[in-house]
């Protein structure tokens, strides 16, 4: 029962970050003429309000690169992980849905492609792929550090949240950013054309960063222990 609750949590806190970040890429625009700045509080905003509503249930990882990186610091077991991934993964798709609802109705401009990820403006692939990693290794990397310290856990929500943003801040004008393959996974699959040829960049790259981060930060809790 307790893991079943950590499930929905999980789900429920990527639902509402897909709804509310994708959403204000969408309403708002993320281009040069857009708001990016404002996109990128908003997925910030997103997760320091989950925080602070499932953080305590599932710790509110709400990405399935941020489970990989708990997975491989040993923070939760591999039945957990991949109950994480699949609750995430829904909770995105599910997001995604409701943001096609809401546009649809609202009328608003197509291009935006539900906020989906596209590798186009960082050079292609291998440019996406990189900016990918690098990001969620300094997202990943953040998270791990600032949630072993359980003294910090009332301004842990806050800094990632932060984090989050200042990332959005970089990555948007390249990829969109994703950081986070179950973001990617709901809109894609509503976009569809190149949203989904390019899916599988911003699901693999974040899950290499998530695992560089890892080890980095193994290395440095060693060193620190020592």
């Amino acid at each position: 029962m307790e893991n079943v609750k950590k499930f929905f949590a999980e789900a429920i806190g990527t639902l509402v970050l897909v709804f509310m970040g994708c959403g204000s890429a969408v309403f708002l625009g993320a281009g040069q003429d857009g708001q990016p700045l404002a996109v990128a509080f908003a997925f910030g905003l997103s997760i320091v309000a989950m925080a602070y509503v499932i953080g305590n249930v599932s710790g509110c990882h709400i990405n399935p690169a941020v489970s990989l990186g708990a997975l491989l610091d040993n923070r939760i077991s591999p039945p957990v992980f991949c109950g994480y991934i699949v609750s995430q993964t829904a909770g995105a798709i599910g997001g995604a849905a409701l943001l096609k609802v809401v546009s649809d109705f609202a009328a608003v401009d197509k291009t935006t492609n539900l906020g989906s990820n596209l590798a186009a403006n960082a050079g292609g692939i291998g440019g996406a792929f990189l900016v990918e990693v690098i990001l969620t290794f300094i997202f990943v990397l953040l998270i791990l550090g600032v949630t072993a310290d359980k003294s910090k856990g009332s301004i842990a929500g806050v800094v990632i949240g932060l984090t989050l943003t200042f990332v959005h801040i970089v990555g948007i004008p390249l990829t969109g950013t994703s950081v986070n393959p179950a973001r990617s996974i709901g809109p894609a699959l509503f976009a569809g054309g190149d949203a989904m040829g390019d899916l599988w960049i911003f699901i693999a790259a974040p899950f290499v960063g998530a695992a560089l981060a890892a080890v980095v930060y193994r290395l440095i809790k060693a060193k620190n222990e020592a």
